[in-house]
């Protein structure tokens, strides 16, 4: 449950001499970490508009715009709304929450897609851990976000989704923190994955200085040539003339995973199901190919033909440059419904009556409403993309020395059968680094990258896919099964993530752990003990 404040306005509180400067907050002595005795409805922190202050018992708790069934035994905590901005036609909203009691830390969470609201699943894990969590709007507030016409003629509006939203928050929440507690934090952090390892990448490139560590998921970061992937996947697998059919059904997507998986599954030395590196796979779809007749279990000659383009990626075709690597083989389809189709899997985005993320060429690159993507040029329309928008929405310098410098950690992860970003590319972004560092041993100590095979986008999957919030929070939360307790150990501790712990978890049983290792190293058989333990296996 929860209680609105209702207490008048206070006058003039000075802000904690850490944080440096004043504030016309105000603040009762001996009250700093009580919410309840605060009011907001006129204050200004930091360049933040306090609209609303509430403070929410122990349990239950629903967000307006949150999981329809909310939080289950949730801390005490002081929810503070706010808004801010980073420019003069800029308006960000933001929820922070901070636990009665605090471990002296933040994390600020990231979002979804082009999505406006907060990633509260993640707020809640990071609240459950004793951290204050913020997590805002992205710099829009329209009701349908995915038709992206909040972003016409609002460049404001792009570069706070694309660049600068979690900048424009980190400070305020932490000086909103400072008054109610007395203390600024200790550590900022970010928790985040998809849009949210977007954020993270803007961080760690442009602001380098906010934040101490961050942990980013399946990163869309490339976010034109991802656009440029999504549209790519859906010409290669549609002809014009049969409109929004696909040349290869969704339907079919589950036997052609069934048959890589078949051939590749124990590459590693291990058959689990899974195809543990994709890029080892050597399987051609013209071996399924049908002997005679269309059928359910096999793929004509035009579907191959499709198929092989979809693996090949997004190419220049003046230049024959890769724009965008295709999706590695085993992430056609994650899961089967009870109806036979894929549950997750690439006809998510090439199944439509249209390709995915058509609204970006439509409204942002193109201004027009008519826009036909059957006349798409892979060579000309990319560098418009990247004249108009591209330095507000792709965060790809490899050069993040100053995150470095100033002891930033990176910890990035990413499943092998993710249908959405493809592990190929968050891999190239991470070898440009590693090439930036000169060595090996110069990226560890600072930036490090966990492939999960089995893993789909974000979360799910046949594989060992839960380490902490992934799937859900985990009942073990320490440096080896957790990644917000892996970071915290690395920035505080200096004791970097060598080696992490997932699991698979059926029926809220585990059936499974294996390590996850940070890339170029993996998991391997040690030859002895059960497979489904992860101390039989070593990270080489």
């Amino acid at each position: 449950m929860r209680s609105a404040i209702a207490i008048a306005t206070l006058a003039s509180l000075a802000l904690p001499s850490a944080l440096g400067g004043s504030s016309s907050f105000a603040q009762e002595p001996a009250a700093s970490a009580r919410c309840d005795i605060l009011s907001f409805a006129s204050a200004n922190v930091d360049g933040a508009a306090i609209r609303s202050v509430d403070v929410v018992t122990a349990g239950g708790f629903t967000p307006s715009s949150g999981p329809a069934a909310g939080f289950q035994d949730l801390p005490a905590f002081c929810r503070v709304s706010a808004s801010t901005s980073s420019g003069k036609a800029s308006l960000i909203n933001f929820e922070l929450w901070v636990p009665q009691r605090w471990n002296g830390k933040l994390v600020a969470t990231g979002n979804g897609g082009y999505s406006n609201v907060p990633s509260f699943r993640d707020m809640a894990y990071a609240l459950s851990q004793g951290y204050a969590a913020v997590g805002g709007d992205t710099g829009h507030q329209t009701p349908t976000p995915d038709d992206l016409l909040w972003g016409v003629d609002r460049p404001e509006q792009i570069a706070d989704w694309g660049t600068r939203s979690i900048h424009a928050i980190v400070a305020p929440a932490k000086r909103i923190v400072a008054v109610l507690r007395n203390k600024a934090p200790a550590r900022a952090y970010f928790y985040g994955c998809s849009t949210g390892g977007h954020q993270a990448y803007a961080q760690i490139q442009r602001y380098p200085k906010d934040l101490d560590g961050v942990i980013a998921g399946a990163p869309g970061n490339n976010r034109i040539r991802l656009n440029v992937g999504f549209l790519w996947q859906y010409l290669a697998n549609h002809d014009r003339s049969g409109g929004s059919t696909p040349i290869v059904p969704a339907s079919k997507l589950p036997m052609i995973t069934r048959a890589i998986v078949a051939k590749c599954d124990a590459l590693d030395g291990v058959a689990d199901g899974i195809v543990d590196d994709p890029r080892s796979c050597e399987f051609d779809p013209a071996a399924l190919t049908c002997a005679s007749s269309d059928g359910p279990d096999c793929l004509t000659a035009a579907q191959v033909s499709a198929m092989k383009r979809m693996y090949e990626g997004a190419r220049n075709p003046r230049t024959g440059e890769q724009i965008y690597p295709g999706w590695p083989k085993s992430s056609e389809a994650l899961t089967t419904s009870s109806a036979g189709q894929p549950a997750a899997g690439w006809q998510q985005y090439w199944g439509g009556a249209e390709p995915a993320r058509a609204a970006f060429w439509r409204h942002w690159i193109f201004a027009d409403p008519k826009w036909d993507w059957w006349t798409f040029d892979f060579d000309r329309g990319v560098a418009l993309a990247d004249r108009k928008v591209g330095a507000l929405i792709d965060q790809t310098d490899p050069n993040i020395g100053a995150f470095k410098s100033r002891g930033g950690k990176a910890i990035v992860y990413q499943g092998w059968q993710d249908p959405v970003t493809s592990a190929l590319d968050t891999i190239a972004y991470y070898e440009k680094v590693r090439a930036r560092q000169g060595s090996q041993r110069e990226t560890d100590r600072f930036f490090r990258l966990f492939l999960v095979p089995g893993m789909g986008h974000c979360a799910g999957g046949p594989g060992a896919t839960n380490f902490g919030n992934t799937a859900s929070p985990s009942p073990i939360v320490d440096a080896n099964h957790d990644l917000l307790a892996a970071l915290d150990a690395w920035v505080e501790r200096g004791v970097a993530p060598s080696r992490l712990i997932a699991s698979r978890v059926v029926d809220g049983a585990t059936v499974r752990t294996r390590p996850l290792c940070p890339y170029p190293q993996k998991a391997v058989y040690r030859g002895t003990g059960s497979t489904e333990d992860e101390s039989s296996f070593a990270c080489r």
